[in-house]
C-alpha cells in the first residue's frame, strides 16, 4: 500500500471523506474565482453582458480543458505527490490574476480590437490558466479514490456530487458574504493561500512548499499591507492596482466597487464612481450648482411644473451621488424626499466623501426598487408623489425590471396627475433600439413623453438622455425655458418620437420579454472606441512627462482617429506642445484644428487657453491682425470663466493675460490683484500684478503691492520667492526715483 493510502478494507464512506473534501475545496475556490473574476475585470471592462459571457465561458473552457489534462496526470502520476504539486501551480495561478489583469489593461493592442473581443481576450488571458489548473484536480481525486478499491460508481458519483455541493458553496460563499466582507483583491489572495495549505498536506517533502508558503506570504503582504513602501512595491511588481492621486474614497460592495474622486481642488469638485462609470458630479461648496446635464433637466421640470408649491413629495429611484436629492431638500426645504438605493455602500460613500449629511432629511430605502414599489401600491399609499426621478440605469448595467409597461402602469398610480416621472437613459442617438424601447414602453401608460438631449451632441456619439413623461399634456418649450441655456437644447416631438419606435421596430418591454442587454450592445461597443482613446491620451500624456514629444503627437492623433469626440481635446494640446517647443507654424495648424472641430460637432468645450495661444503664436509668425480676432475670443471666455468661477485664481490670471495682450490695462491689473487675493501663495500672480502697474506708470501703487506681497512671504517663510520680489522692488524704486527727478523743475 502507497505511502498516505487508506486501506481498502475501511469503510467505503470513511475512505471517500479525504477525496470529498479535496474535490469540495477545489470546486469551492473554482467558483470563487469565478465570480472574483466578474468583479475584478470590471473596473476595467464594466459589468455588462459581455463579461460574463465571457467570463462563464472561459471558466468552464478552462474545467474541460484542466479535467482532460487532469486524467492524463492521473494515469501516469502517484494521485498524492500529483495533488501536491497542482495545488502548488494552482495557488500561484490564482495570485497571477492579480498581476496578469493589472498587466492585460494596460496592453494597447487589446484595446484596438472589437469590444467583445477585447473583453473575451482580456478574460482568457488572465483567468483562463489557473481554471484549467484547477480544473486538473477533480480526475485526480477520482483517481485516488478509485486506487482505495472504493466501487467505482459510487466512487465517482460520489466525487461529483461533493464537486457540486463545493461549487454551491463557494457561490453562496462569495455571493453573498466574501465580496462585501473582503473584497475582490483579498478574496484572490485567501485562495491562494487555502490552495497552499492544500498542496502542503498533501506533500511528501514538506520543505519546497514551506518555501512556497513563504513566498505566498511576502506576496499577499506587498499586496495587501496598508503601508506606504509595500503601496509602491506592490504596485510595481503588479501586485496590486496603481495608486490614483485623485481617489479620496473607495469601497467594494455586494454590488459594484465604489470610489469618489476629486476632480479639482478649487472649486473642489468631485465624482462618484461605480466599477468604471462616473455617476454624478458635484460642486461641494454649492449644491444648487448642478454641473450634469440630466439634473440639470431635473431641475427645470420640476421648477416648471411644481408651480407654487414650497413643499414636494418625491421618489428618487437609485441614489448614485445623492447630488438631486439633496438639491430638492435645499430648493424645496421641507419637502418629503425618498430614496431607494439597493446599495447601502452607495448611501455610506455618498455621506463620507460626497457630502451627504448622515442627519439630512433624505429618506433612504435599501432594497430593489421594484420591490419597493409593489409594496407601496400594495399598501396604497395616500398621498402621490410630485416627481418621480429614475436614475439607476448606465450604458452597461440596466436593471430591466424597471423599464417595463408593468412597473411604470405601477409608477403611474403613485404619481400625482400633475406632476412627472423623469429617467436617464443612455444610448447613441444614431442606433436609438434601447431609447426607442423605452419611449415606445411608456407611451403604453403616459399620455405625453419627450425625450431631452444636448444640442450640441452629435447623433453618432454616445450620450445621456432625459425621458420625461406625464400623465398629462406638458408645455416643455415653457418648462425648458427654466433651462440656464435653453437654446443649447434638443426635445423630441411626435415625429421624432415615432422615428424611434420604428428604429426599436415598435418594441414593448414587458416582465415576460425585455431584452435590455441585446438593446445596448452598440452602447457597450461604441464605449469601446472610447476606452482606446483614453488609453491613447493617457499614454501621449506620459511620454510628454518623458519629453518625448513626437510620440506623444502620435498618441493624441490616434485618439482622435479613434473617438472623433476627443479631436478638440487632442489637438489642443499637440498644440501646446508645438507652442513650448516654438514651433508656431505647427502650433497654429493645430489649434485651428482644434478650435474648427469644436465649432462643426457643436461640442461646446471652452477653448479659452486654445484662443489665447493660437494668438500668440499668429504674433509670433507676424499675423497679429489675425492674431487679435482670437485674442478677442479668448477674452470674452475667460471673462466667463472668472465669472462663473469667481474663486478660481487660475482664470483670473489667464484673464489678466488676455488682457494684457489686448492693451486693456486696467481690467488686466484688476484681473491679477483678484488673482492675488485668491492665491497669495503663487509667485506669478504677484509678479504679474506688479508687471501691469509698472506698464501703467502707477509706481507708488507697485511700491506698495510688492512691499505687502515681501511681507506676506516672509510671513509664509516662502524664503525662495523673496528674491525675485526684492529685484522687482528695486525696479519700482528706481523707476520711483526717475519719475521725481523729472519731475523737479530745471534751473536756468
Amino acid at each position: 500500500m502507497e505511502k498516505g493510502q487508506i486501506s481498502a478494507k475501511g469503510p467505503a464512506g470513511a475512505s471517500l471523506i479525504v477525496p470529498a473534501a479535496t474535490v469540495f475545496i477545489s470546486s469551492s475556490c473554482i467558483m470563487i474565482l469565478e465570480l472574483a473574476a466578474a468583479r475584478l475585470i470590471a473596473r476595467n471592462l464594466g459589468s455588462s453582458l459581455y463579461t460574463w459571457t465571457a467570463v462563464i465561458g472561459v471558466v468552464l473552457a478552462g474545467i474541460s480543458l484542466g479535467n482532460s489534462v487532469g486524467g492524463r496526470v492521473a494515469d501516469r502520476y502517484t494521485a498524492r505527490k500529483a495533488l501536491a504539486v497542482l495545488f502548488a501551480i494552482a495557488s500561484a495561478a490564482c495570485v497571477s490574476t492579480v498581476i496578469l489583469n493589472n498587466l492585460v489593461g494596460g496592453l494597447m493592442w487589446l484595446w484596438e480590437l472589437s469590444w467583445p473581443a477585447r473583453v473575451f481576450t482580456h478574460v482568457f488571458l488572465v483567468f483562463m490558466i489557473p481554471s484549467t489548473i484547477l480544473g486538473t484536480i477533480s480526475p485526480v481525486v477520482a483517481k485516488m479514490a478509485l486506487d482505495r478499491g472504493l466501487p467505482t460508481g459510487r466512487t465517482v458519483g460520489g466525487i461529483y456530487a461533493w464537486g457540486a455541493i463545493g461549487s454551491i458553496a463557494g457561490t453562496f460563499a462569495a455571493g453573498y458574504w466574501l465580496i462585501d466582507a473582503v473584497g475582490t483583491a483579498a478574496i484572490i489572495w485567501i485562495i491562494g493561500g487555502v490552495l497552499v495549505l492544500m498542496a502542503i498536506l498533501y506533500s511528501t517533502r514538506l520543505w519546497p512548499f514551506c518555501i512556497c508558503a513563504l513566498a505566498f506570504l511576502c506576496a499577499m503582504g506587498l499586496a495587501m499591507t496598508p503601508i506606504d513602501w509595500c503601496r509602491t512595491t506592490g504596485a510595481t511588481l503588479a501586485l496590486r492596482e496603481q495608486p490614483d492621486p485623485t481617489v479620496i474614497y473607495e469601497d467594494e460592495t455586494a454590488y459594484s466597487y465604489v470610489s469618489v474622486k476629486r476632480v479639482s481642488d478649487d472649486p473642489d469638485k468631485r465624482e462618484f464612481v461605480q466599477d468604471k462609470l462616473t455617476h454624478s458630479k458635484i460642486a461641494m461648496s454649492d449644491i444648487t450648482n448642478l454641473q450634469y446635464f440630466y439634473t440639470k433637466i431635473y431641475a427645470a421640470v420640476t421648477s416648471g411644473l411644481s408651480g407654487s408649491k414650497e413643499k414636494l413629495s418625491v421618489l428618487a429611484i437609485g441614489g448614485g451621488g445623492y447630488v438631486f436629492p439633496r438639491y430638492v431638500e435645499k430648493t424645496w426645504p421641507g419637502s418629503f424626499i425618498e430614496v431607494v438605493e439597493i446599495d447601502p455602500g452607495v448611501t455610506k460613500a455618498a455621506t463620507a466623501a460626497f457630502g451627504l449629511d448622515p442627519q439630512s432629511s433624505i429618506n433612504t430605502v435599501n432594497t430593489d426598487a421594484r420591490n419597493y414599489v409593489d409594496q407601496l401600491v400594495r399598501q396604497g399609499r395616500e398621498k402621490p408623489y410630485d416627481f418621480i426621478y429614475g436614475d439607476a440605469f448606465n450604458d452597461y448595467s440596466v436593471p430591466f425590471q424597471l423599464l417595463t409597461r408593468q412597473f411604470n402602469d405601477k409608477l403611474a398610480g403613485l404619481l400625482a396627475d400633475d406632476g412627472a416621472y423623469m429617467l436617464t437613459v443612455i444610448d447613441i442617438y444614431e442606433q436609438g433600439q434601447f431609447l426607442g424601447a423605452v419611449v415606445a414602453t411608456l407611451q403604453q401608460t403616459f399620455l405625453d413623453v419627450h425625450v431631452i438631449k444636448e444640442e450640441r451632441m452629435p447623433d453618432w456619439a454616445r450620450n445621456t438622455f432625459v425621458v420625461v413623461a406625464a400623465k398629462h399634456k406638458l408645455d416643455i418649450d415653457q418648462i425648458l425655458s427654466r433651462y440656464d441655456s435653453p437654446d443649447e437644447l434638443w426635445c423630441s416631438d411626435e415625429a421624432d418620437a415615432n422615428n424611434l419606435k420604428v428604429k426599436a421596430q415598435g418594441l414593448i418591454l414587458t416582465d415576460d420579454y425585455a431584452p435590455v442587454e441585446n438593446l445596448l450592445a452598440p452602447v457597450v461597443r461604441r464605449s469601446g472606441k472610447g476606452f482606446l482613446a483614453d488609453k491613447y491620451m493617457q499614454q501621449a500624456q506620459r511620454l510628454v512627462g518623458l519629453n518625448r514629444s513626437r510620440e506623444a503627437i502620435a498618441f493624441y492623433e490616434k485618439a482622435a482617429r479613434a473617438y472623433p469626440r476627443l479631436t478638440t481635446i487632442a489637438y489642443s494640446e499637440i498644440g501646446f506642445i508645438c507652442f513650448r517647443q516654438a514651433d508656431f507654424a505647427a502650433a497654429v495648424e493645430a489649434f485651428k484644428k482644434s478650435i474648427e472641430y469644436n465649432r462643426q460637432a457643436r461640442l461646446g468645450y471652452n477653448l479659452a487657453r486654445v484662443n489665447f495661444e493660437l494668438a500668440v503664436s499668429l504674433e509670433n509668425l507676424n499675423r497679429g491682425d489675425e492674431a487679435a480676432e482670437y485674442l478677442k475670443e479668448s477674452a470674452e471666455l475667460f471673462r466667463k470663466l472668472a465669472g462663473e468661477y469667481p474663486t478660481t485664481p487660475e482664470y483670473q490670471f489667464r484673464l489678466g493675460q488676455v488682457l494684457v495682450k489686448t492693451r486693456d490695462l486696467d481690467a488686466a491689473a484688476e484681473a491679477f490683484k483678484k488673482a492675488v487675493e485668491l492665491d497669495p501663495n503663487h509667485l506669478d500672480n504677484h509678479l504679474e500684478y506688479a508687471r501691469v502697474l509698472e506698464l501703467q506708470e502707477r509706481y507708488d501703487d507697485g511700491l506698495q503691492a510688492v512691499q505687502k506681497s515681501l511681507e506676506y512671504m516672509k510671513s509664509k517663510g516662502l524664503e525662495e520667492n523673496l528674491a525675485s520680489l526684492r529685484a522687482l522692488l528695486e525696479v519700482f524704486e528706481f523707476k520711483k526715483w526717475r519719475e521725481s527727478r523729472n519731475a523737479e523743475p530745471q534751473k536756468p
